[in-house]
Formats: C-alpha cells, sequence, structure tokens
C-alpha cells in the first residue's frame, strides 16, 4: 500500500510540473508569435505627464500707479523625475544629491533644510531648537506614516536611523560621514516630503548664481535630473516700505495644500500669507499654465508647453507711497524721542469722505526682504515689530471718546449747547469720588471738549447711561471692525454686556469711567481714525479699505472697489458743528495749539490719554484724533504713541502730515495728488 500510495503521489507531481511547463509555453507563444504586435506595441507605450507651469504673481502699485511690488527674474534648481536616477538607482541618487550639495556650499547657495534634525560635534543626533517657530510641526510630520513612520515618543537617533535606511546612506555611516548622510538625507527627505514625481519637480535651491547655473547646464551627467527654472522672485520698491498692509508670500503649507489643491494649488506653490498679499491671493495668484512630458518606451524624454501661465491681475491700493513713508518715518521719531527702546505706535490716515487710507504706519516695523531670514529674531523682540499696531492693537482712547460722548448728550437732548455743569474737581457717585485734572469752573459743551473736562462729561454719562453711550459707540464703529481686507480687531465697547461674559458687575461708577474713554474700552486706531472721519463729514461711517482698484492681466478691465457706507449717524447738522467748534478750539487753544499753530491749514482735534503700568511703573499713552480741513474735511489722522505722556505731544507727527499734504512752505516734497495712470 505505501509503494502505491507514494507511485501516485510522485505521478501526480510530474503531471503539476507538466501543466505548468505547457502553460508557460503557451504564454511564450502568445506573446512571441500570436500576439506579437499587441506586445511590441504595449512595451512602446508613450507616457504623456503634465507639470504646472508656475503664473507671475500680480504686481501691487500705490494711488497713483507708482510699483510697491513686481517681480523679477532669478533661477532656481529643480531636481526632475523625467531625467533623475530611477528609484532602483539609489546609489545614483544619492551621489547626484551629493554633487549639488558639494557645488551649492561652494557657491555660498541657500538650499533647503525642512529637515528637523542637527548633528552636534559631528555625531550627536537632535531635534532643531523646539522654540524655532519654523519647525514647530515639522517633527511631527517627519514621524508621520507618510514619511518615517515613527511613534510620538521616537528621539532623534530614531529618526536619524530610519532616514539611513529609508534613502540607503549606510555606506556614508559605516565610513563616519554622518554629516554628509544627514545633508543627503535632507534633500531626499524634501523629494519625499513635496512627492516628487514626473509631474511634480521639486526645488532645492532658489535665486541662484550664474555661476551655479552655468556649472550644472556644462556638467550634465554630475547632475543627473537637476534642470534650472527661471522664476519670478517678489521685487520691492522699498522692501521696508508698508510691511504690515503689503504683507508676505511663503511656500503653501501641508495643511494648505490639502485645503486648497482642488482649486488648482500644486504643492510647491506660492501663497499670500499675510496683508494685502493673502487678502488678495485669488486675484495676485495669477492662472498656472501646463508643460507636457512625453516619454516613449526608449525612455527618450519631450517637452512641450502646451498651456502658457498668465501673470496675476495688478492691485491698486489706496495708500500714497511717499505719505507712507512720511508717516512711517515720523512715527519713528516721535517714538524714538518718547522712549528710544520702550516706545512704540501708530498712525492712519484717511480720506474722510470715501474710507480710502491714504497711510497706514506701525511701530516698530520690519523688512520684508529680510522677514524669513530674521523671522525667529523678530518674533522674540520685545517690542514685537511684526504686530501690526495700527489694525491688531487695541488701546484705551482716553479722551479722545469725549467728542462721541459731547454727540450723543446733544442729540438725545439731555445737555443743549447752552448747558453749563461746573467742574470743581470731583465728582461723586454714590460713596465714590472721580476728578477732573483741574477746577474748570462753569463748562459748556464746547469748551468741556477744549478743557477735556472730566466733570463735564461725568454729568453728561449719568443723564445718557451706559445703554445709550454704547448705542453712539456703536454707530460711530467704535468697539466694531472696520472692515479693511487685513486682519484687525474688533476691540471693546465697554458695558454690561462686555462685563457679563466674564461674570462681573457693572456699576454706576463704571458708567462714569467709560465716558472719559477709560473702564474697559479699547479702541483700534483704524477705529479712532474712521470715527474721527464721521465727525468730520457730518455723521457718514464708511467702511475702511486699502484697496482701489484690482486691473485684469487678462483683460486690462479696472475693477474698483468704490465707496460702501456703513452707516449714516441719525444726527443733526447742528449738533455735529458745536462738536466741531469744540474740537476746532482744542486745536486753537488746547494742548496741540501751538504746533499746529506753525501750519497754514486750519484744522481740528482732540487729545486723550490713558495710563498703563510698565514693570510696576505707571506711564501715559498718547492719542490724537485730528481731520483738515477744518472748513472741508478730507484727512482724517488718528495716532497712538506709547509711553507718550500727553495727546499733544503726538501732535508733531500728525502736522507733518498735514503740511506735507497741503502746504506749500513745507520742507518735506508734496504728496503726489491722484495721478493721471490710475484713476
Amino acid at each position: 500500500m505505501g509503494k502505491i500510495y507514494k507511485s501516485s503521489r510522485t505521478t501526480i507531481a510530474f503531471v503539476l510540473i507538466a501543466l505548468t511547463m505547457l502553460g508557460f509555453l503557451y504564454e511564450l507563444y502568445d506573446i512571441q508569435i500570436k500576439n506579437h504586435e499587441y506586445y511590441a506595441a504595449q512595451n512602446n507605450t508613450v507616457k504623456t505627464y503634465t507639470v504646472p507651469l508656475p503664473a507671475s504673481r500680480g504686481e501691487i502699485v500705490d494711488r497713483n500707479g507708482t510699483p510697491l511690488v513686481t517681480n523679477r527674474q532669478g533661477n532656481s534648481i529643480v531636481l526632475n523625475a523625467a531625467y533623475f536616477p530611477s528609484a532602483e538607482e539609489n546609489e545614483q541618487r544619492n551621489r547626484v544629491v551629493l554633487n549639488l550639495i558639494k557645488l551649492f556650499r561652494k557657491n555660498n547657495e541657500e538650499y533647503v533644510h525642512n529637515l528637523p534634525l542637527k548633528l552636534k560635534d559631528g555625531k550627536v543626533v537632535f531635534f532643531t531648537k523646539k522654540d524655532d517657530v519654523k519647525y514647530k510641526s515639522s517633527i511631527k510630520t517627519m514621524k508621520s506614516r507618510d514619511m518615517f513612520n515613527l511613534q510620538d515618543y521616537a528621539t532623534a537617533q530614531n529618526c536619524f536611523d530610519a532616514m539611513v535606511e529609508k534613502y540607503g546612506l549606510e555606506e556614508y555611516v559605516r565610513a563616519g560621514k554622518l554629516k554628509t548622510a544627514l545633508e543627503i538625507g535632507n534633500i531626499r527627505y524634501e523629494l519625499t516630503r513635496l512627492l516628487f514625481s514626473v509631474s511634480n519637480p521639486v526645488t532645492v535651491a532658489e535665486d541662484v548664481k550664474d555661476k551655479t547655473v552655468a556649472v550644472i547646464k556644462e556638467n550634465r551627467d554630475d547632475y543627473l535630473g537637476a534642470d534650472v527654472k527661471v522664476t519670478a522672485y517678489r521685487e520691492y520698491f522699498d522692501s521696508a516700505l508698508a510691511p504690515h498692509i503689503i504683507g508676505t508670500v511663503r511656500k503653501i503649507n501641508a495643511e494648505e495644500y490639502a485645503r486648497l489643491k482642488n482649486e488648482g494649488y500644486g504643492i510647491n506653490d506660492e501663497i499670500g500669507e499675510s496683508g494685502i498679499e493673502a487678502a488678495m491671493e485669488p486675484y495676485l495668484r495669477g492662472t498656472p499654465g501646463e508643460l507636457t512630458v512625453t516619454i516613449d518606451g526608449d525612455g527618450n524624454v519631450t517637452e512641450e508647453v502646451t498651456k502658457r501661465p498668465s501673470q496675476g491681475d495688478t492691485i491698486v491700493l489706496t495708500i500714497d507711497k511717499d505719505l507712507q513713508a512720511l508717516a512711517q518715518r515720523k512715527l519713528e521719531q516721535i517714538c524714538k524721542s518718547v522712549d528710544y527702546f520702550r516706545s512704540t505706535g501708530a498712525v492712519v490716515v484717511e480720506n474722510c469722505n470715501n474710507g480710502e487710507i491714504l497711510a497706514a504706519a506701525s511701530y516698530p516695523t520690519y523688512d520684508l526682504k529680510d522677514y524669513y531670514k530674521k523671522y525667529n529674531k523678530l518674533v522674540k523682540e520685545a517690542n514685537t515689530p511684526l504686530y501690526n499696531r495700527f489694525a491688531m492693537g487695541t488701546y484705551a482712547p482716553g479722551s479722545t471718546f469725549k467728542p462721541m460722548m459731547a454727540t450723543a448728550a446733544l442729540q438725545e437732548g439731555v445737555i443743549t449747547e447752552d448747558t453749563y455743569f461746573n467742574c470743581d474737581k470731583v465728582f461723586k457717585v454714590r460713596d465714590m469720588e472721580f476728578k477732573c485734572t483741574d477746577y474748570h469752573g462753569g463748562e459748556n459743551v464746547r469748551t468741556g471738549i477744549r478743557d477735556s473736562c472730566n466733570i463735564f462729561f461725568y454729568n453728561c454719562a449719568t443723564r445718557l447711561g451706559i445703554e445709550k453711550m454704547n448705542l453712539y459707540g456703536s454707530m460711530f464703529g467704535l468697539g466694531e471692525k472696520t472692515g479693511v481686507e487685513i486682519p484687525e480687531a474688533k476691540g471693546i465697547l465697554a458695558g454690561p454686556d462686555y462685563r457679563k461674559r466674564f461674570d462681573m458687575v457693572w456699576r454706576p461708577g463704571d458708567t462714569v469711567q467709560a465716558a472719559i474713554g477709560q473702564s474697559d474700552n479699547l479702541f483700534t486706531p483704524l477705529q479712532l481714525c474712521n470715527y474721527c472721519a464721521t465727525i468730520a463729514n457730518g455723521g457718514t461711517r464708511y467702511q475702511l479699505h486699502f484697496v482701489k482698484s484690482r486691473i485684469s492681466n487678462a483683460t486690462g478691465i479696472i475693477n474698483e472697489t468704490g465707496t460702501n457706507i456703513v452707516r449714516t449717524i441719525d444726527v443733526s447738522a447742528h449738533n455735529v458743528k458745536v462738536v466741531q467748534e469744540g474740537m476746532r478750539m482744542v486745536a486753537l487753544e488746547g494742548g496741540p495749539a501751538y504746533v499746529f499753530g506753525q501750519i497754514d491749514t486750519k484744522v481740528a482735534c482732540k487729545t486723550g490719554t490713558s495710563q498703563v503700568v510698565v514693570k510696576g511703573v505707571k506711564h501715559n499713552n498718547g492719542f490724537l484724533i485730528t481731520y483738515a480741513p477744518y472748513d472741508n474735511p478730507e484727512l482724517s489722522i488718528a495716532s497712538a504713541i506709547e509711553l507718550a505722556g500727553s495727546g499733544s505731544s503726538t501732535s508733531k507727527i500728525t502736522s507733518s502730515i498735514i503740511d506735507y499734504y497741503y502746504s506749500h512752505n513745507s520742507n518735506e516734497k508734496k504728496a503726489q495728488s491722484e495721478g493721471t495712470l490710475i484713476n
């Protein structure tokens, strides 16, 4: 029985082998004879890939058509998968990358460094500093499933070891060349991170020198797959001019790419990060083109531009280049004269009659061309130069709040222009005492504004009540966003509603404090400027805007932003005139009178101070809202200078701006009137 069983098993095995051989022979016959032409055609199949061609970003110009941001051409070094060694040729890939690294170092070129690993003493691996803002999330990305597939608790050495294994860098480690392994791994990591393929070339060095380009072009075999691409780079007329308005551009990040890829963004694309660059991204971006890459069965590569990229639209800003430069310069001078190391501030200039912002400056400031190189230093500076104080800074406005209070009290009928309150420096609310800065005696609304008499406005507050005060405050846009294109703070309009959010009680004494711009009131310089403009023009609040128009690159059509009225405040012309007369008296007889008396243009203004504590020492911030000319308002200006001591001390910057704009005897060059190039 055993022999029969073994014989049967052997027979079955031979039959299976024979059937397998027959199957192979049939496949060979099918390929070589029966369907030879079909399989030959398959072997010679042409593969086609589409590579996006980035479009140049649109230009940004000032209101007169003067270029602020344009483009210049430079060269970047790109690795192209159509020519780069294949994945099976790993050692050759590493040699090409190493050749590039040596060339970049020799010519002092900057190249990609997004792998968050470093070496200490050439042998100890550690993560890039965790407080380095640029790499906050990069360690997590490096450990992710798509990259090195490590657990969250993996050490820097674990990551290094995974990199060595993934990219076949063991020979460099065995030779003790850890730094070389890390440098090669850094660029290989970039290829993995950016989904390197024929359809997706990856840039490894930007804005390189001509001599680097020449070496790569003349030594193709040493730099197999490396290509030179002409790239458009942002060029600034003055990279220190209006950086908080213009904003920055950077490479798209992973989260943005996941969100925007369906809108045509590529993983290598640039995107507006802040300011107008971000706000107008859909228009500035332009339309990408297409390069069709064809690879035949023999590996021959041909390329053809099948769709040319189209540059983005031109964005015309409302700002005047020269006025902006003056505002920045004068703001810096004032802040340094107040306290060279600690004083900061902002100034905003608005057209009273349409909401256009003619200038807006924040100090300290920064230089756009150095933004990325010095970013980690900038974010750590005590005076926060990246912080946009005119849009995001919120301040207790002090007495600049009083014209609004006067308007509300007159319109609600709780006072008239002939109502007098006696100021004996002390005002009592129940068992609390609130004081004025001086003994003013009898004050009416005009003199109350002129003298900034707290007692007068304490009386107005008790008659109005906080609800009416806030009704008018919100009508003037205080504690509300102005509508500008860039990010801005909302601010706070003090009152019971705000206190309720924090389970705090609003008391009668809080109402009188709010009436003089204290309590919880916090407004941005943009809001203060627009509020002043609303008083100046008689009660029309416009939406503020930085974009005057957009010029289509494709059609040349000009799309005007236009004027948007947010609200027409229901106040009588007479009541507004009374308030305006009080503000005029401040300019003629108040603290800023000496400064404003030296310019030809008639102005109206209101000063303000608010107390702050810096390192245990009390200081006053200074504020000034101004409009000009008094008889036919065109400009509204708001300035906020931290630690200035008083609003009057800020008047020099305002007078310089007004004099620059109107005067015939100014040492400053007069601002450009609206040009003929762009209406």
